[in-house]
Parts: C-alpha cells; structure tokens; sequence
C-alpha cells in the first residue's frame, strides 16, 4: 500500500513537471543554459566578490533594519555605555549605540556590514579596471559598462548614505559638507539643500527618515534591477576570454554552469563570507561611539570620510578660493568645480569610454578575447593616469593625517597634491606607455629568437653563446595575437584643403586613430586577432 502511494506521489511530481515544462519550456532552457561555459581565470572572480559582498549587505541591512530607529527626535541616553549616560542625543545614534552594546550579536552585525561596504565598492572598483585594461567593454558589452559604471556611483551613493545614518559627530560633518556642495549649486543650490534636507540644516527630524528610505530602499531597488540586468545581458553575450592556444573570436572556452561552476561559486560565497566576518572580528571598523552625537558646532580631529569618497574631500582641500559675485549672487568655484564639476565629468567620461575608443579605432568588430594591457599600450597608459589622478586626490583627503603624522608642514602637503594632480596623471601616462611598448618589444624578440635555455654552446670559431628555444605553444600563441593593421586610418588626401566641418572631423579622427594604433607598427599588438587568417597564423600552434 505504501508502495503504491509513493508510486503515485511520483506520478503526480512527475506530470507537475511535465505540465511546467510544456507551459514554461524549463526543461529545454536548463538543457541549452546549464551548459555554458565559464572562463576559469582569477581574475574573472573579481565582480562575484562585488556581487556576494552586495548580498551580504542586504542579510545584514535586514538585521541592523531590526534595531535601528531612524529618527531625529532628541532624547536622553541611558544605556550601558556609561561615557555617554546623561548626554543628548538624536534618537538614531542613540539606538545605534543600544544596537552596539545590548542587542547580542550586533556589533559583529554592523562590521560585517560596513566591511562589506568597502569591499563591495572596491571589488567594483578593480573589476572595472579590470574590464577596462583588457577591453572586454568592446562591441557587444558596452551597454553592460554603461550599466557598471552607474551600479559604482550608486554603491558611492549607498555608501555614503549608510555611513551617514548613525548620526554620529564624523558622519554629521560629512553631512555638513554634502549640504555645502549642494548650496553651491548656481541658483538652484538653496533649494536643493532645503528639499533634501527638509529645512535649514541640519533638521535631522526630517532628514534622517528621507536618508533611511534612500539607502534600504530606493538605491538598493536600483541596484538589484541593475545587478539583474548585468547578469542576464553577461549571460546572453557569455563571458570573454584570454588569449591562448585554440581560441578564437567568436568562440568562449570553460568550465560549465553545471557542476563546475555552481560549485565553486557557492564555495567563493562561503569563502567571502568567512573572509568578511574575520575582519568584522579582528578589526575594529567606525567606531560611532568615539565621536559622540553630532553638534553642528563641533568637528573631531582628523575627520576622514570613508576612503571610496576620499577623491571628493581631496579635491575640496587642494582647491584654491575662488569665487565670484554676478548680480548680487555669489558662485563659489572653490566648491562648485572640485564637488560637483569634476565628479560629474569624471564619471561621465569613464561611462562614455567604449564609445570614444571605437569612434577612434573605426573597431567595429565583436569581441570575445580579451586584450593583455602591454597590447593596449595608448588605453593602458590612459587608465594609469585615471588610476594616479585619483590616488592623488585620495591622498589630499588625508593631507592633515599625513601632516600629523610625518612632521610636514599642511601648507607643503597641499601644494605637493596641486601639482601632483597635474603632473602625475602625466608621467603615469608615458611610464605606462613606454613599459608596454617594451614587452610587445620582448614578445616580438621571443617569437623571433625563442627563449634562453640556459645552455652555453661552443661554437667552431672559439665563441660561446646561449641556446635559444622555441617557446611552448601556449606561450608562442599568446605572443602571435595581434591588432589587424588595417584598423590604422590614413591621413586624409583633399586636393582643395578646404576648412568644412567633414574635413575637420576627419582629421580629429585620424589623430585620434593614430594616437591609439599607430605603434603597431613597432610590435604585434592587441588580443582582437585577425579573422582573415586560418588556425595556424591565428596562434593556434596546431
């Protein structure tokens, strides 16, 4: 009797699945998606960090929602830290503190959730970099940059609103300085502050529950939609891969979905949220209860942002006074360009990049392999200006800790960060450039003269000289990948030089192509290969 019902039991699964099947098509989407291949490179891994630590920020925020109160309303603290008993306070940094000292578990809960923060934004940070140094933002993945560089200023976005929650005396002057920027906006300033902060600052009766809204809800709504369209476009293109032994354009090798993947990615899950929970354990992150309340009069020593905002507070410390009064109303330039112009450019020009290298290249090809950055030399050296200009300013943000704390006078360390801003963009351009020029340098020498072996031959005239050997396959095919040369433009041949607006374009194209491809001619170039050639010029080796 048992039997028989089990026997039942599985019928009925069974036409459950069946009917789904010819409803939904599951059987036949697991079968065509369950496949596919996953390169098994590290460097690849770099944006799961980004998205496992995404998720343990919402197990996280979901727990901290629990106890947190947001609210501006003052009260009296009488909790268990006893340093603070008797001292006024808003209602939010109060129940922080009660969630720090009396909810078990609860400070382990916010440090798990603040170290995710930082490294959820600076996986997203080196993911990015990573996509830009080997041109996997190239045709078909623009739009998937596009949407990357917009999940990073909103993690920037998340992240400072989160850190301003507490209340605190550090996140309440980061407030006060958000709330500047905002008042230097030309005409509108005045009214932004009040719309967003709910009247004369700091208003915190307002303010706090329109920030608590804004960061569990209305950024995180964004970016799961953002994180959900990323990964079905990334699976519909499938992934890029390196350059090597059989592999090609148009086609991706790799682990698939199915065991392989899965598993590892639920291990780097667990390995991320070990990782995580050790710092949360072992090292001490914002301590809120050091500050104390906030008071619009008073500033802590040593005030620090978290480092992923550091770039703005270093670019309102290196700027000069500057301002100017129109018709009575006053632009302040000295926060107007360094908080709001600059960031705005900047990441504007990061999300356009993609667009901006085909438009110089005329590359309209689609690409599956990626480049290694020594074959990218003129995108390599713009990327390692964009990586010191930042670490410039990121360093100013800190000018009077590094004062402090090597016994420099503030007034050298600002100007070093003035000119470093200039300069070191400059020399991290050609530094870059020239080092990338001399390994496609070293690759030519190898396909040409092999590898030293180590072994000293005597040759008949009394000479010695090194063995050389052909390098392994897999090497010679990384070394063969090369950027077709007809993707360098010509100059253009007027027999009138007339100055019309086409001619003018088209000489702005050609420089700019020359800027990028011209020193292919020195060495093999870029991981694009060329689809013209067979298997064996492909750098197959085979």
């Amino acid at each position: 009797m048992a039997r028989r019902k089990g026997r039942s039991g599985s019928q009925r699964l069974g036409n459950l699945v069946e009917g789904v099947n010819d409803r939904l098509g599951s059987t036949t989407f697991l079968d065509e998606n369950i496949k596919k291949a996953f390169p098994k490179h590290w460097s690849f891994l770099l944006g799961e960090i980004a998205l496992y630590s995404f998720v343990i920020l919402i197990l996280t925020g979901v727990f901290l929602t629990l106890f947190f109160k947001p609210s501006g309303a003052v009260q009296v603290y009488d909790g268990s830290y006893a340093p603070l008993k008797g001292v006024r306070m808003s209602e939010a940094y109060s129940s922080t503190l009660h969630l720090t000292f009396d909810v078990r578990g609860g400070l382990l809960m916010r440090q798990i959730h603040h170290w995710a923060a930082n490294v959820f934004v600076a996986a997203i940070i080196v993911h990015l970099m990573r996509i830009f140094f080997t041109g996997a933002f190239r045709k078909p993945r623009e739009i998937n940059w596009v949407i990357g560089v917009t999940m990073f200023v909103l993690a920037l976005l998340e992240g400072f609103a989160g850190y301003s929650l507490p209340d605190d005396l550090l996140s309440g002057t980061g407030l006060r300085i958000a709330q500047g920027i905002m008042l230097s906006i030309p005409v509108v300033g005045t009214y932004v502050s009040m719309w967003a902060f709910g009247g004369e600052f700091p208003a915190s009766e307002e303010f706090i529950p329109r920030l608590f809204t804004v960061h569990i809800l209305l950024v995180p709504g964004i970016l799961i939609a953002l994180v959900t369209v990323h990964l079905m476009i990334l699976w519909h293109q499938t992934h890029t891969t390196w350059p090597g032994r059989g592999r090609r354009e148009m086609a991706v090798s790799g682990e698939k979905t199915f065991p392989h993947f899965a598993t590892q990615s639920a291990a780097y899950f667990l390995f991320t949220f070990g990782v995580l929970a050790a710092l949360a354990t072992f090292f001490q992150i914002n301590p809120v209860w050091l500050y104390g309340p906030f008071a619009p009069d008073q500033v802590s020593m040593g005030s620090q942002p978290d480092w992923y905002v550091g770039f703005l507070e270093g670019s309102l410390r290196v700027m000069g006074p500057l301002s100017t009064t129109v018709a009575g109303h006053t632009v302040s330039w000295n926060v107007l360009l360094p908080a709001v112009v600059l960031p705005g450019v900047f990441f504007t020009l990061i999300g356009l990049y993609p667009f901006a290298e085909r438009w110089a290249t005329g590359d309209e090809r689609v690409h599956h392999l990626l480049d290694r950055p020594r074959n990218a030399p003129t995108r390599t050296a713009i990327g390692a200006a964009a990586v010191a200009w930042y670490v410039t300013l990121l360093l100013a943000g800190g000018n009077d800790i590094i004062s402090y704390t090597f016994r420099i006078p503030l007034f050298w360390t600002t100007w070093f960060a003035r000119v470093g801003c200039f300069v070191a963009p400059v020399l991290a351009f050609v530094i870059a450039r020239r080092v990338c020029l001399s390994l496609q340098r070293r690759d030519l020498r190898i396909r040409e003269e092999g590898v030293e072996s180590g072994l000293i031959s005597l040759s008949p005239a009394g000479g010695f000289e090194e063995r050389h050997e052909r390098p392994s396959e897999e090497r010679e095919a990384i070394v063969r990948t090369r950027q077709p040369g007809e993707l360098v433009a010509p100059y253009p041949d007027h027999l009138i030089p007339l100055p019309t607006p086409d001619r003018a374009r088209t000489q702005v194209r050609t420089r700019a192509n020359r800027f990028y491809l011209d020193y292919q001619s020195e060495s093999y170039g870029g991981g694009q290969g060329d689809l013209e050639r067979g298997p064996a010029e492909d750098g197959r080796g085979d």
